[in-house]
């Protein structure tokens, strides 16, 4: 493991035991219901890989509709508490993978699924392009990723002030946070890395997610 690797590892495996009620503490329970419904309304999903499962919050949504789910995350505690939150699935397996750097094969996946991803990591265009490699063609992309886009000033102030209170004495992760991710900007960091997209919506009413559907080209 590299020493930027462990960086983030260590980042993140220190949130880890509460990080699904300390997200919902920051972002609202609003529109994470509104990404998990949308979620649960995605059918067809054959083989899918999720990069950046973490405690596996959105996982399970994705179970539903999924013929089998591999449960991927850089962090050994994070993917310790996934595997207790999701061991009533029996589709899932939880496995750890750097999501820049995967030893999968060529167009083994049917679905690829990130959420939360792409506006703290280093090299969205990276993870993207991988993306694209292990889908089989024609196959489903979806991202979903927390944006202050289109939030009121007011409602991004108290949100970084939750935010610090949870998670503020760690400081930034490593790499480089994009807190204003637009859909503009998430639509061509994809179709860059080979994929057209079919659908990019802003989720959320006080909070704003973005969710974005493409397919391999």
């Amino acid at each position: 493991m590299s020493m930027a690797d462990y960086r983030k590892e260590e980042y993140w495996s220190r949130f880890a035991n509460n990080f699904n009620d300390d997200q919902t503490y920051v972002v609202g329970e609003a529109v994470q219901q509104a990404i998990f419904e949308r979620l649960s309304g995605e059918s067809g999903l054959g083989e899918l890989l999720e990069f950046g499962c973490g405690a596996g919050f959105f996982t399970k949504a994705l179970a539903e509709n999924a013929s089998h789910v591999m449960a991927t995350d850089l962090s050994d505690e994070m993917l310790a508490v996934a595997r207790t939150q999701l061991k009533d699935c029996q589709n899932v397996v939880v496995e750890k993978t750097d999501c820049e750097r995967t030893n999968f094969t060529d167009e083994k996946f049917d679905s690829v699924f990130m959420a939360n991803l792409v506006h703290v990591i280093e090299s969205p265009s990276t993870v993207l392009q991988e993306s694209c490699r292990i889908l089989k063609g024609g196959g489903l992309l979806l991202i979903v990723d927390y944006t202050g886009y289109g939030m009121k000033r007011f409602e991004i102030m108290k949100m970084v002030i939750r935010y610090l209170r949870k998670w503020g004495k760690a400081g930034k992760p490593p790499g480089y946070f994009r807190g204003r991710l637009s859909p503009d900007e998430l639509c061509s960091l994809v179709e860059s890395a080979g994929f057209k997209v079919e659908e990019v919506q802003l989720l959320g009413d006080k909070m704003k997610a973005l969710y974005l559907r493409g397919k391999k080209i």
